[in-house]
């Protein structure tokens, strides 16, 4: 029998922490070897078998919840029925994966790495125990790690007896990378199951400061899609070069007018609804780290004007190219004018700026400049009509959310990472600049949701060389053993 919860002081969790590493890399390498691309059903398939068969192995009752074709896992454990209970997030999938673009063979199979004379260096698994060291890996920071670092802290409470000081249950998300497009559903559909107090997150990235992270909120996200079109194929430069219109000047000119010099958008009404008060600011600012570091390890000069500080940044939404294409460059290059212009733009909101309101901001200041839009490819008829000729997809992805640090749930994390780090040697964070898919827990199930951060902030998530310091997975397992054991009030 599991004892009731007793409360491990900091020196034993450290201690619990770093006896448990051995087994949690063996067990972490194993899982980040299935590729995990949401998109594929033999990638879902294969990551779903495996979380099944780990959390039935750690005495939870698992279920298999569908909509549309997509599968979640659903796992909880009932340790005293008198108790509260909290839902945990993990992210399983993870950015698909061009080989040729990391320093590795295979990046499915994690490599451990040290730095030195600044380039990172494969040694063997044996010095793991160097907190230094880092492993790389597709989804070890984002987010199979952090999962692991969960699913370690409940293992060593089953190993020393403990029982956690509430129910669990998890939820794991297999198309997190497409923006959960049936987790809304799921969570509606399945509202009794998935009732708990609060919802934590296995997903994100540290404060720059590398800090432990408690983060209160996330920013959305919406995506745009612009193709500004001119001739109805491509020309010969030299033939039609200073007669027919070139659509990259076009689309540069109508991107180079949504922002000043300082990086403010200047779409009409796009910061609209956002204020700061003076104790906000501070409270927002009361972070370790400065800004000239950051600048430094971002290798930039000076930052964009829309926030006094990077925190402060963050407490807006974003407008951002995350893509452009015409024609071809480099070996592929050829004299000639392309047909279409193609922009990819991703907008980053806050709960102040609702998704549907910032596209349409973004759609009227198109139309403002003089641009006709299409459904598809223009027809003759608006060829012949139009001189300047736009398509406008969209898609609304993750809404913002955002939980007061001062809250009961707050207070209580708070008391957890005391315990765990000692005063003060964390950080509350109020917003990041990701998103994550979290919204529908929070108005569904009317519970608050907050982060919970391990990865180091220099991670290479989304790209090559994705990366997790292996002190920062230690500190993981021991930020979950903190709050696994301490008393909900």
């Amino acid at each position: 029998m599991l004892g009731y919860s007793q409360s491990l002081n900091k020196k034993e969790i450290e201690l619990a922490a770093k006896g448990q590493l051995p087994k949690a890399i063996l067990e972490l390498r194993q899982f980040l070897r299935l590729s995990n691309i949401g998109s594929k059903p033999e990638d879902v398939n294969q990551n779903l078998v495996w979380c099944l068969e780990a959390m039935k192995k750690r005495k939870f009752e698992t279920t298999v919840l569908t909509v549309n074709d997509v599968p979640h896992v659903f796992a909880q454990r009932v340790y005293n029925k008198k108790l509260p209970t909290v839902l945990f997030y993990l992210q399983i999938d993870g950015q698909p994966v061009f080989v040729n673009e990391w320093d590795q063979p295979n990046p499915f199979e994690a490599s451990l790495k040290v730095k030195t004379n600044d380039q990172w260096q494969p040694v063997d698994w044996k010095e793991i125990e160097n907190p230094d060291s880092r492993i790389f890996a597709r989804s070890v920071s984002d987010s199979k790690g952090p999962g692991m670092a969960f699913l370690s802290a409940l293992d060593i409470l089953d190993a020393k007896r403990i029982k956690p000081a509430f129910n669990v249950k998890i939820i794991m998300d297999f198309q997190e990378e497409l923006g959960s497009p049936k987790l809304p559903e799921l969570v509606s559909k399945n509202k009794d199951l998935l009732r708990a107090k609060l919802v934590l997150i296995m997903d994100g990235t540290r404060h720059i400061s590398n800090l432990p992270t408690l983060n209160f909120g996330a920013r959305g996200i919406a995506t745009i899609k612009l193709n500004v079109f001119g001739a109805s194929s491509e020309l010969h430069s030299g033939q039609y070069g200073n007669y027919a219109p070139n659509p990259v000047f076009k689309l540069a000119k109508l991107l180079a007018g949504m922002k000043d010099d300082n990086g403010r958008v200047l779409i009409p009404d796009f910061y609209d609804g956002i204020t700061l008060t003076g104790d906000e600011r501070k409270l927002i600012n009361a972070m370790p780290g400065s800004d000239a570091d950051l600048n430094q390890r971002l290798g930039i000069a000076k930052p964009d004007g829309v926030g006094a500080t990077y925190e402060e940044s963050l407490q807006y939404p974003s407008l951002n190219v995350r893509g452009l294409k015409a024609a071809s460059v480099e070996d592929e290059v050829r004299t000639i004018i392309p047909s279409v212009a193609i922009a990819e733009l991703d907008l980053r909101l806050v709960p102040e700026t609702d998704g549907a309101r910032q596209v349409h901001l973004v759609k009227k200041y198109i139309e403002a400049q003089g641009y006709h839009f299409v459904n598809d490819v223009p027809t003759k008829e608006e060829r012949a009509k139009f001189s300047n000729l736009i398509s406008f997809e969209y898609r609304l992805g993750s809404k913002p959310f955002r939980t007061d640090l001062n809250s009961t749930e707050g207070k209580w994390l708070a008391s957890a990472m005391d315990k765990t780090f000692g005063d003060g040697n964390y950080v509350k964070q109020r917003t990041t600049g990701g998103s994550q898919p979290i919204e529908s827990f929070i108005t569904t199930l009317n519970i608050p949701a907050v982060s919970l951060r391990i990865p180091n902030p220099d991670n290479n998530i989304h790209a090559a060389n994705e990366n997790l310091r292996v002190g920062n997975f230690v500190e993981g397992i021991q930020m979950c053993l903190g709050i696994l054991t301490q008393p909900i009030k």
